[in-house]
């Protein structure tokens, strides 16, 4: 599977900025270089989901129907059955990650990026660093309990 979307080609991802490199950032390198930085995660995610399909894909096609083990050492299933399930599981958040990361993007061009979408407060700007796609201002996201 590929997402025609996503660039193939590698974004090199910018360092990390100590905590006054990144304030005195203008706005506007503040967001190009997030954008970077979600774009580097997108076809990094991209291309992790890709491989997990695949490896699914495969591990199913290698086994055939009634191949299930049952015996002491393996239990119910498999090893493939595991490794594949395994694969699924982690294509599932992979593609969670992705979609979080298309939002972001999403955001970004609709001027909306950077703002809480509960309180509507600027998220800080080493959170956004920390973690590219976060939608909720640290607060909100931890349901109040810094404001006690």
């Amino acid at each position: 599977m590929t997402y025609p979307d996503v660039q193939a080609t590698a974004v090199p991802e910018p360092e990390e900025l100590e905590a006054g490199a990144l304030a005195a950032l203008s706005e506007a390198d503040f967001l190009a270089r997030q954008r970077v930085l979600l774009l580097a995660e997108q076809a990094e995610q991209a291309s992790q989901l890709e491989g997990l399909l695949i490896e699914a894909e495969t591990l199913a096609r290698e086994s055939e129907p009634g191949d299930t083990q049952f015996d002491e050492e393996s239990g119910e299933g498999g090893t493939a059955t595991v490794e594949r399930e395994r694969n699924l599981t982690l294509a599932a958040q992979a593609r969670a990650a992705l979609l979080e990361t298309e939002a972001a993007l999403e955001r970004l061009a609709a001027g909306t990026y950077g703002r809480c979408e509960s309180c509507q407060e600027p998220i800080g700007r080493a959170r956004l660093q920390v973690i590219p796609s976060a939608r909720l201002c640290v607060a909100c996201k931890s349901g109040g309990l810094s404001r006690r």
